[in-house]
């Protein structure tokens, strides 16, 4: 990498890899926990909603803090050291309130700490956001290494185990964050206002679309683990196919360099919400025929990684760096967590009263409805370069 150190490179490139092994951990089995509890498919979709209501103020709040006092890297570790401590309380309790309460605590603080180190990356990448791909495909694969691990565990071991796989991942996104160095990302001082490029239309469509493509994948990281298993498949199958999406999304972040060179971030887009529509109709449709199960995985590297990266790198070549912290936690509350917590709730309503067919078709329309987004709202532009 040609503008960020060695030393800077790898340290936020740990980060990822315990960050989005927590994900890998938590998003598949954690369901599969709740339902070891006796809790119903809305109260699991209720708790899981949590992680993306919190995304819609939690982010705002800790860039806003991080923008305006200049101490990023002190709000950042803060917030991940206060997640560690909300998750113990699901060692305390089975009940759906207190269950609430721990997954409340947890969230509030965790959700803030993506978008203040997505803003310390793209400090360091010092304009090169084309580069972001190559430090966020670890996070891609500390997910393939938990998934996969966790999986085989679990065939093998209770599930409550899974709360100490979770804490150790947790431990250890806490002690990546004390070893991140700072990047400047503006002066101090009163903040910028975002509200000009809000206004315009690519914004608002991209804003909007991610809107939309968080919430049909609703049903996805709410239910997906537990329409594979009662499709018959194990833990270790469960993880394979979580995985193999995963290997598909680092092979997109590895290519998105080249890809922002030579294709617009319109045409990215496009491609990831078709990718989407097709995706979630095999998902629901399909499930008993594996090889349909294992292309509607590889399709993730478009529904999710080619989509989460091109929308990271249009926000960055749209807005000055000044606002990168809070332009970002915006575009993580209004997509991960507006749409995350709609997509969630929906799906717990939907799952037993229509049955996963429907509910992933519904899916389907909403990821259809973001394509409808970006082919009106966004220009044929250039390149990113």
């Amino acid at each position: 990498m040609q503008t960020l150190g060695f030393s800077h490179r790898w340290r936020l490139s740990g980060w990822y890899f315990f960050y989005f092994a927590l994900i890998g951990a938590f998003s598949p089995y954690f369901t599969l926990y709740l339902q070891s509890l006796g809790l119903a498919a809305a109260s699991i979709a209720a708790l899981m909603s949590l992680m993306s209501a919190m995304r819609l103020l939690a982010p705002n709040l800790w860039g806003w803090l991080a923008e305006r006092s200049g101490r990023t890297l002190l709000v950042l570790r803060a917030s991940a050291l206060l997640s560690m401590v909300g998750f113990t309380g699901f060692f305390f309790t089975e009940a759906f309130w207190p269950l609430f309460a721990a997954m409340a605590a947890m969230s509030f603080f965790w959700s803030a700490v993506l978008p203040l180190v997505e803003a310390l990356t793209l400090g360091h990448l010092a304009g090169r956001a084309e580069l972001y791909g190559r430090v966020r495909l670890w996070g891609s694969v500390g997910f393939i290494v938990a998934v996969l691990g966790a999986g085989a565990w679990l065939d093998r071991a209770p599930i409550a185990s899974l709360l100490w796989i979770i804490l150790a991942l947790l431990v250890g996104i806490a002690l990546c964050s004390w070893l991140l160095g700072d990047a400047s990302t503006g002066a101090v001082g009163p903040r910028l206002s975002l509200r000009g490029g809000l206004h315009r239309p690519e914004v608002r469509a991209l804003l909007a679309a991610g809107f939309f493509m968080s919430a049909a994948h609703g049903p996805l990281y709410v239910f997906y683990s537990i329409h594979l298993v009662e499709h018959g498949y194990d833990k270790t199958a469960v993880g394979v196919l979580w995985s193999l999406g995963v290997v598909a999304e680092i092979a997109v972040f590895v290519a998105m360099p080249r890809l922002l060179k030579s294709c617009s971030i319109r045409a990215i887009l496009m491609l990831s919400f078709v990718a989407a529509t097709v995706r979630f109709l095999l998902i629901g449709w399909c499930a008993d025929i594996f090889l349909v199960l294992l292309f509607a995985q590889l399709m993730h590297g478009a529904t999710f990684g080619a989509h989460h990266a091109a929308s990271v790198a249009a926000l960055n070549h749209w807005f000055p760096p000044r606002q990168q912290a809070r332009v970002q936690a915006m575009y993580g509350s209004i997509s991960f967590g507006a749409g995350g917590m709609l997509g969630n709730l929906l799906s717990g309503v939907s799952w037993e009263a229509v049955g996963p067919g429907l509910t992933f078709s519904g899916a389907a329309v909403l990821a259809a409805m973001g394509l409808l987004l970006v082919g009106r709202g966004i220009g044929r532009r250039r390149p990113v370069r």
